[in-house]
């Protein structure tokens, strides 16, 4: 697997000690406000998540690195590629997504990870085009959205939990490394 060195931070693969760490991010009501139905989730369920995300590494080139401050070391979310199979009307696609602690909001990481990582399926894993999928509402991922020079596509309903969802695209013309 691959990783990426940003001034601030490394996107890696996934260590055993990340569970813990990864597990107390989902614990918190804020960070999962926009994720799914809102819930939180324990300690198994992040285990479940991590080995899925590991998995789709190995059947698609590319997945959700670990994001690792470099002054301490500590994790502090995950960024990455996903394939959106939730949401069938986009497919085929993928996206980029992210989910980091709120202690470490508002500080640049996001847009900071993000960037290298829409970099990483562009110019490394050749792709022609990434989505984003966002919550209406959740105005910190637009923000983040934005700063990689996505625009919007199409607004639609998630699936399951009917909230609106707004889909932004950028394709391998539009990026500025």
């Amino acid at each position: 697997m691959t990783e990426i060195r940003t001034p601030r931070l490394l996107l890696r693969s996934w260590h055993d000690d990340d569970l813990t760490p990864m597990a107390d991010i989902n614990a918190d009501p804020r960070v999962m406000r926009w994720v799914d139905d809102g819930s939180v989730r324990d300690l198994d369920h992040t285990a479940e998540d991590i080995e899925r995300w590991e998995e789709e590494w190995d059947e698609e080139g590319f997945g959700l690195f670990a994001v690792e401050l470099l002054a301490s070391g500590e994790l502090i979310g995950f960024t990455g590629l996903s394939v959106p199979e939730f949401l069938p009307e986009v497919m085929p696609a993928v996206a980029i997504c992210w989910r980091l602690g709120s202690q470490f909001w508002g500080q640049g990481y996001a847009s900071e990870a993000a960037h290298a990582t829409l970099e990483f399926a562009l110019q490394d894993r050749g792709l022609d085009r990434v989505i984003s999928i966002n919550r209406v509402g959740d105005n910190a991922s637009e923000n983040v959205i934005r700063k990689l020079g996505m625009v919007p596509e199409r607004e639609t309903a998630h699936p399951v939990y009917g909230y609106p969802l707004r889909v932004h695209a950028i394709d391998l013309t539009e990026f500025q490394a």
